[in-house]
């Protein structure tokens, strides 16, 4: 009786090897630009969502007739000119967003209608680049709202 053996050849083995390293190699940069387009859409959703939230404050406060302060959802949120201020206690609260620890965002208040509020991306390489800022509307005007993404 004779015996037979089947199996892969070591020839068979390192060709198969080596098609997977190409493969690897033109797939990994095409996940590491996934990263940064997450980053990009994340950031210019808040953005419409802090659009979104000056509006339905607008709308809110000139329905009730309120300059300044409407409550959406159980919180306060105080105005300027009709619309929320950048203070942690008018946009923040408006939005309501996902900040603090573990958070996908940090926020910063701003003041009045000089000073913009900021929320940076956590995680992104350069957060500060990879942000929303809300300025608050002057007599007769909307507020601002700024997206950077040149660091995300």
């Amino acid at each position: 009786m004779k015996s037979s053996q089947s199996g892969f050849t070591l020839v068979e083995l390192v060709v198969v090897i080596t098609i997977l390293g190409i493969l690897a190699a033109f797939a990994i940069p095409k996940f590491v630009a996934l990263d940064t387009q997450a980053r990009t859409v994340t950031v210019s959703g808040l953005a419409g969502s802090v659009k979104s939230a000056a509006s339905l404050a607008r709308a809110l406060s000139m329905a009730t007739q309120s300059t300044a302060s409407v409550t959406m959802e159980g919180a306060t949120v105080t105005l300027t000119n009709n619309y929320p201020d950048s203070s942690a206690t008018g946009i923040a609260l408006a939005v309501n967003a996902n900040t603090g620890v573990g958070g996908d965002f940090s926020f910063t208040a701003g003041s009045g209608t000089t000073t913009p509020a900021t929320w940076t991306k956590n995680g992104a390489p350069t957060p500060a680049n990879c942000s929303v800022s809300y300025t608050a509307a002057t007599v007769g005007s909307t507020p601002t709202v700024a997206v950077t993404t040149t660091g995300c």
